[in-house]
């Protein structure tokens, strides 16, 4: 499993970006995985960094990923430092009421667009994989 690690400022969301794009080289994933890819980890390392971190300089988040032995699945691991959060009970967005908020979409939009999701360390730990 490769990996890189980055401090919580919201600018190295550019780390991320690159990182997806120096990946496509290495790894054959097609244009509509890698819009979804490129999606659901922007939005994982800004949940980790904004939410779970606090844009806390001294707290990093860590992106681990691998590809399976048969080359079909890739798998990305995003790690923060902060205390979890409750993702059982997050607001729908697509719910009337929530439609005209500037926030709270991210985790839905990597539910939808991953092939597995995972929670663990209270939330602090997400796992989503991509059929590649």
């Amino acid at each position: 499993m490769k990996s890189i690690k980055f401090a919580s400022k919201p600018e190295n969301i550019s780390i991320v970006e690159k990182f997806i794009d120096e990946l496509k080289s290495e790894v054959n994933i097609g244009d509509e995985v890698f819009g979804n890819i490129l999606i659901s980890l922007t939005e994982g390392a800004n949940n980790a960094m904004i939410h779970g971190n606090k844009c806390d300089e001294k707290k990093d988040v860590e992106i681990s990923w691998s590809v399976d032995d048969r080359g079909k699945n890739l798998t990305f691991i995003i790690k923060d430092q902060g205390p979890g959060f409750d993702y059982s009970h997050l607001p729908d967005p697509t719910a009337p009421e929530n439609l005209e908020k500037t926030h709270g979409r991210g985790v839905f939009l990597m539910m939808q667009l991953a092939d597995m999701i995972v929670f663990s360390d209270k939330g602090a730990t997400v796992e989503m994989s991509f059929k590649i």
